[in-house]
């Protein structure tokens, strides 16, 4: 949620960004919020005014009656009774408005930093730099779905009778696999000074709509019957939700946490879920980043957490990309984003395994997460996350990189001690 003083002064810039992201239905509702704002503040004006003189007569009802000056005590306390009824019609119509202009302040998206390039959809955000050397081999790499077959790694039929679709078992050196990336994620970014932490697999609506957009929720949560509950699309959800409604010590700053979670998502939309693999699926887990910081420390961190993407990966032999996302390919309340994709022997192209954003005060100005600074002046943090690992889908690009023209796939040396000392999965005859 952008700062509404934004709206107050600078209309057309809140306009232009809105057409930077090609949502131009929502450029009415700036005129609107604009409006309603103005004739908020007037009310509250009025009933600030109104409050005043009900204590100037309150005060001088005990001096009527000192005076023993029963008709004008009268007087006062009908004029007590007109003014308490003219505050109770204010205070509701306050309380419309101001939900009103929430509701509309959530719906426009933040302001995206001026570098970021202008585009329609993820078919126009750009690359900025190849890390590792894509491998390219003479010899046929099989789809993921068949490496984990050739392990009995995978099953999808009995998932899909008992589950459905967009469901896996994982098993063997398969699962083992998936459980030391995991584990190796973590120590990697507890090596880089973040606190670990294993947070709550729900949360709250009002939670929900402090860590994403209208949209996003519609597409992505699974609401619990019955229950004010969503189960988390990421740890991201839950680990910056945390910090609601809290006021942080500077010194405290910044907060930075990797956390492990199983993640739950619809997948509603254009890509659909995927019948044979587990590129696109309800149910995954995941090592994720976040950090909370002061306004100027959130560029350097955006791209140290980047970076620590591209030296995880690289540890694991799977060359890397970074693809900075455009305007159009940006969630609404994302300052920058970018992707970080694998590199795909087998179809010889990258795919997405991590994403990093920025999302400046967005998410703390809906969630209410401040802080004090030097002056004593509350602040609104600002926020960031970005993927750690996030298997089955991360597997993909593993056993591809890895695979050899026998069947069997390598374990990088960073990886053993979590295999057993394993230097090799050698494909079950």
């Amino acid at each position: 949620m952008i700062d509404i003083n934004l709206i107050r002064e600078n209309r057309d810039l809140v306009k232009e960004n809105i057409k930077k992201k090609f949502q131009d239905e929502k450029l009415p509702l700036v005129d609107e919020v604009y409006e309603k704002d103005i004739k908020y503040r007037e009310i509250k004006v009025k009933a600030d005014d109104l409050r005043a003189e009900r204590n100037k007569v309150s005060d001088n009802i005990g001096l009527y009656v000192r005076n023993k000056e029963m008709d004008k005590v009268e007087e006062a306390k009908k004029r007590v009774n007109e003014i308490n009824t003219e505050i109770s019609e204010i205070e509701v119509e306050e309380e419309r408005l101001a939900a009103q202009i929430k509701e509309i302040m959530f719906t426009i998206p933040n302001i995206v930093a001026p570098d970021v390039p202008v585009g329609k959809d993820d078919s126009e955000n750009v690359e900025e730099k190849v890390f590792g050397n894509p491998k390219k081999v003479d010899y046929e790499i099989p789809y993921h779905a068949d490496i984990m077959a050739s392990f009995n790694g995978l099953d999808k039929d009995a998932a899909g009778r008992v589950t459905g679709n967009g469901f896996y078992y994982l098993m063997g050196d398969i699962a083992r696999l998936h459980s030391a990336v995991l584990a190796y994620a973590r120590d990697f970014m507890i090596d880089k000074g973040f606190t670990y932490c294993i947070p709550p697999y729900m949360i709250r609506s009002d939670a929900v709509d402090g860590v994403m957009s209208f949209t996003e929720k519609e597409n992505m949560m699974y609401k619990i019957e019955g229950e004010d509950l969503y189960l988390i699309g990421t740890s991201e959800h839950s680990m910056i939700a945390k910090f609601k409604d809290q006021i942080l010590k500077e010194s405290d700053l910044p907060i930075t946490m990797t956390s492990y979670s199983p993640c739950f998502r619809k997948e509603v939309g254009a890509h659909g879920i995927e019948e044979k693999g587990v590129y696109r699926i309800h149910q995954f887990e995941k090592q994720e980043m976040i950090v909370v910081c002061k306004p100027e420390d959130s560029e350097k961190w955006y791209d140290k957490m980047w970076n620590f993407s591209v030296e995880l990966f690289l540890s694991l032999n799977i060359p890397v990309r970074k693809l900075v996302c455009c305007t159009g390919d940006l969630a609404d309340l994302k300052y920058r984003s970018c992707d970080i994709e694998a590199w795909s022997p087998r179809q010889n192209k990258f795919f997405e395994v991590c994403s990093c954003s920025n999302l400046t005060d967005a998410q703390a100005r809906r969630l209410g997460i401040r802080y004090k600074d030097e002056n004593g002046n509350k602040v609104f943090a600002h926020t960031l996350n970005n993927t750690v690992i996030a298997p089955p889908r991360m597997l993909i690009a593993f056993l591809e990189n890895n695979y050899n023209e026998d069947g069997s796939v390598d374990i990088p040396e960073v990886l053993r001690p979590y295999m057993g000392g394993k230097n090799k999965l050698e494909p079950i005859k």
